[in-house]
């Protein structure tokens, strides 16, 4: 069975060696850096939270391919997913960890690297501000201790709790969607 071209071949082939590429590296739902990426009850690939969460590497291989990157788009807040924590509660449901269980396969990957991924707890609105702030913190490192657990650097994940402060479903507090997590690129100075 002869091998698949590689991606930069076939662009090669199509464009010619000398061609300038400009790459528009996300799918369109990934277009606004701004908002956060409802997974819901969908599984990514790991090439789409790559994407997501480093898009300047897939301009790093373009350029070692030969070719010209000529931008990229920002990196994305995945939002992970929406009332899967019961209330009161930072255990992981199942699909939770199907989900991080990607997530940590990419992690893996940019171990050493020096890069910081933040891990956001959320809660609705149901406790004290102040119980609310404990739990999301618990949900944001029991996120952090899954993946690490799967072999993601210890040392890019940072655990965050923002309480009730940030909810997902503003005109609702208490639904069920403002209890999640959200992983995201720590920005850098």
């Amino acid at each position: 069975m002869a091998a698949r071209p590689t991606p930069q071949a076939t662009i090669r082939r199509t464009l010619g060696r000398g061609a300038v590429l400009v790459a528009l590296l996300l799918p369109p739902w990934l277009a606004h850096a701004d908002d956060a990426v409802d997974l819901g009850q969908q599984v990514p690939d790991a090439q789409t939270i790559s994407e997501g969460l480093f898009p300047e590497d897939a301009c790093e291989e373009l350029k070692k391919s030969g070719f010209k990157c000529m931008g990229f788009k920002p990196a994305v807040r995945f939002s992970l997913p929406t009332a899967t924590f019961k209330i009161g509660s930072a255990e992981l449901p199942d699909l939770l960890r199907q989900q991080l269980d990607r997530f940590a396969e990419v992690l893996r990957g940019k171990k050493g690297s020096g890069r910081v991924v933040r891990i956001e707890g959320h809660a609705d609105a149901s406790g004290s501000d102040e119980g609310n702030l404990l739990l999301s913190q618990k949900r944001a490192e029991a996120v952090r201790d899954y993946l690490v657990k799967l072999g993601a650097d210890p040392a890019m994940l940072q655990a965050m709790g923002l309480g009730s402060k940030a909810p997902k479903v503003g005109n609702d507090p208490f639904a069920a969607e403002n209890r999640r997590v959200e992983i995201a690129r720590q920005n850098t100075p």
